[in-house]
């Protein structure tokens, strides 16, 4: 069977979803977990029925928020399933927090209790005197975990009590949630700021698990690999609550690690995965074998599949990428179809069955013809299948659905043949000398160079109104030294001249989110000396002259200021 007997979608809550599944197939593997093993759908449903009672009993009541600070793990996700039976929505906690974001992350919830593995102890301590509401954490540690036997060292103010000393007896029967209730908040990435809590109501949260089914074609037998953090959609919903729609098992990771997953793909006989960019260029650049393509993996779900390394990838592993596109606040309404060829460098076409999306023009709104570069801006199809706001940021919430279109704030273009492509983030479009360059083009040409292991580039004020000069951050590949004159020199062969940075900066490895994106506003703030081609009077024109002379090519097109 692929998915549960169709629910209808005034039914879509996670609540009805386990139930239904648990009729369907109670004694079939639901999720092995790391260090802890494998769980029925029946097991998992108990533990996370006997988490109600837990909450309850910890002060956590319908319609309240119930915050979770874990690594991935069986109590999370009990956590997030008995939050959601109990009539309450769960805020997973990014595990990197710690300080303002942390507090920030906290105190904008306005959670009065918050389930934390031991090892989170230490950072919510120094961050107790600021954060403003939270008043009980109930704390666990994982059969693996360090200290065992050890009690934590208690807090000043807040409420520290054992998760095994509350009681497990499930709370006393509820009102099942409506789709439009809360379910979960998850928090963005924020590359271009603080974190914003998005608020997913519970047909959204389903509707996102539903679309990954039908893309990726998940059925019962499948077993689908996931290393994602739960405090992201791609752990919790797009793999979690897809394997429980489809009775595929998943098998969750705690963290990424480029040189086990061909390994942990073969161990856990995977079916289907999926991954960020930067999490494929690294297994990709791991050491081949003659072997690699001996193993189970059929499909990939990627977001978005490199296109420098897309179709060897393919050809290496044996496996069918699907690129898509999409955001936490708009589920995925772009993917590239299961049945079609690989088209690289594409994000996918329209799922019309689930939304509206177009391609406009950022200042104006109005749409923009077949090829040329905007905004997209997307709308649901269905009731309640996409974010209802920022919570505790009104203002944020009404600029993003303004004109009735929620504004990605990512930049695209759709071709005639309605493939949609991928430019940049709005927030990281570089503007020089009246032309719109796209970071990520810098970034693919200089990922080419064979010095460079990672690279990002950002507009930097170049004295003139409006305009930028450009700079790109470089991490290099072991054993490489130091050789900006070479990279430069890289560059002009294959970017236009309006494209060749001006700075260059070596750095350690780039900042990245937990789920690596790169963190340009850390990179923007980011100390230390830069090479300046100008400064260091290399003249671009010069320079296209020469590299155009010892390839037999025509030279670039000058730089005039």
């Amino acid at each position: 069977m692929t998915t549960l007997p169709e629910l209808e979608p005034h039914r879509w809550t996670l609540p009805r979803a386990l139930d239904a599944r648990v009729v369907e197939t109670p004694d079939r593997p639901c999720v092995t977990t790391e260090g802890e093993g494998t769980e029925t759908f029946a097991e998992c449903r108990s533990a996370a029925l006997a988490m109600t009672g837990t909450l309850r009993a910890a002060g956590v009541g319908a319609g309240d928020l119930v915050a979770v600070m874990s690594p991935n793990c069986r109590t999370a996700i009990h956590a997030w399933m008995g939050a959601n039976l109990l009539g309450a929505a769960d805020v997973m906690v990014n595990t990197g927090y710690r300080g303002n974001p942390l507090e920030h992350a906290l105190n904008l919830v306005q959670a009065k209790v918050l389930i934390a593995e031991v090892r989170f102890l230490g950072v919510l301590r120094e961050a107790e005197p600021r954060l403003e509401h939270l008043k009980r954490i109930v704390w666990f540690r994982l059969p693996d975990g360090e200290g065992a036997g050890r009690e934590p060292a208690g807090f000043s103010r807040i409420e520290l009590v054992p998760l095994d000393s509350l009681s497990s007896a499930p709370a006393e029967p509820r009102a099942e949630p409506d789709v439009s209730s809360l379910a979960s908040v998850i928090y963005t990435s924020g590359t271009s700021g603080p974190a914003k809590g998005v608020m997913i109501p519970h047909a959204q949260a389903y509707a996102l698990a539903l679309q990954t089914v039908q893309g990726l074609r998940l059925a019962s037998r499948d077993t689908l690999y996931c290393f994602h953090p739960m405090f992201h959609t791609a752990g919790k919903f797009i793999s979690l609550y897809a394997g429980l729609l489809s009775g595929a098992q998943v098998v969750l990771d705690r963290q990424f690690r480029a040189e086990r997953w061909l390994s942990r793909i073969r161990e856990s006989g995977a079916t289907a995965t999926l991954a960020h960019g930067a999490m494929l260029e690294m297994v990709h650049a791991m050491p081949s074998a003659a072997d690699d393509a001996e193993n189970p993996l059929e499909r990939l779900m990627a977001s978005p599949f490199p296109r420098r390394i897309a179709a060897d990838f393919e050809r290496r592993f044996g496996v069918r990428g699907v690129e898509v596109w999409g955001m936490t606040e708009v589920n995925n309404p772009l993917w590239c179809p299961l049945d079609e060829p690989l088209h690289t460098g594409t994000c996918g076409k329209l799922n019309s069955d689930w939304a509206d999306v177009r391609v406009v023009d950022p200042e104006t709104d109005f749409e923009v013809p077949a090829g040329q570069v905007g905004e997209l801006v997307v709308r649901p199809k269905r009731p309640w299948t996409m974010m209802q706001g920022y919570i505790g940021l009104p203002e944020k919430t009404v600029r993003a659905w303004r004109n009735l279109w929620f504004h990605t704030g990512d930049a695209a273009y759709v071709d005639a043949d309605g493939w949609y492509h991928f430019v940049d983030r709005l927030g990281d479009r570089i503007r020089r000398r009246a032309e719109n360059i796209s970071s990520y083009e810098i970034e693919s040409a200089a990922a080419l160079h064979p010095a460079v292991r990672e690279c990002a580039a950002i507009g930097v004020p170049s004295g003139y109104e409006s305009d930028d000069d450009i700079k790109l951050f470089v991490a290099l590949q072991p054993g490489h030294a130091w050789a900006p004159e070479d990279l430069l020199e890289h560059l002009v062969r294959l970017l236009p001249h309006y494209m060749v940075p001006r700075y260059l900066q070596a750095i350690t490895a780039l900042p990245r989110t937990p789920t690596n994106k790169v963190m340009k506003a850390e990179l923007r703030d980011a100390q230390g000396e830069s090479w300046d081609r100008k400064a260091a009077g290399v003249a671009l024109r010069d320079l296209a002259r020469r590299v155009g002379s010892a390839s037999g090519a025509s030279p670039a097109s000058e730089e005039s200021t």
